[in-house]
């Protein structure tokens, strides 16, 4: 019986150089693809500065239980019980305040406020660039909000060591603006001596 197939054409037959030949084209334009960029394309690396070289303003706010606190609490974990985030400054980046304080098993230890921003070493903690309340002071905060770039927050404290220290008998509401390089401290006193100047960077 007569084969319908004739004789194989020259091109369809191969031999091991040609499978050589045509995977080494193939891995070549494989490896041209990968270093080509499409158009508009930015390298991540240069996302991670600005224009003059110092750090992008963060587009994630900075963690406030990664950060190291200027507070001694001894033996005692230090405790992050509020924090809010938002543009402070005004620079497109985001920034963390966060209410601090000691961990105790008993009564209530004063709280600190502090501003957090983005650390300038990649992989770093986030920097404490500015205090808003001191541990200090003697204050216990509470209802801490961000609205319009301005931090508000109540702070309650004793106006004597005869106050019982479950009721205290200071309720100072305070606000925060960054205005002109600095934290601007206001604040509607209902009792009590002035609070000291807030703190800047």
């Amino acid at each position: 019986m007569q084969s319908l197939a004739g004789p194989d054409l020259p091109h369809t037959s191969t031999t091991f150089m040609q499978w050589l030949a045509t995977a080494t084209a193939v891995a070549g334009v494989v490896a041209l693809a990968s270093l080509v960029q499409p158009a508009g394309t930015v390298p991540t690396a240069s996302a991670a500065t600005s224009t003059d070289g110092r750090p992008a303003p963060a587009a994630t706010a900075p963690d406030a239980r990664s950060a190291h606190y200027p507070l001694d609490c001894g033996p005692n974990p230090v405790q992050v019980t509020d924090k809010v985030s938002g543009d402070l400054d005004g620079d497109g980046g985001q920034e963390t305040v966060a209410v601090v304080r000691c961990k105790a098993e008993m009564g209530t230890p004063p709280s600190g406020v502090y501003v957090l921003a983005a650390p300038s070493v990649e992989g770093a903690a986030p920097r404490v660039v500015a205090t808003l309340v001191d541990p200090a002071d003697k204050f216990s905060v509470q209802d801490l909000t961000l609205s319009g770039g301005a931090v508000s927050a109540t702070l309650l404290g004793y106006s004597s060591t005869d106050v019982p220290r479950c009721c205290p008998d200071i309720h100072k509401g305070t606000k925060w603006r960054w205005q002109n390089g600095k934290f601007v401290q206001s604040e509607t006193s209902s009792a009590g001596s002035e609070l000291p100047a807030s703190r800047g960077i």
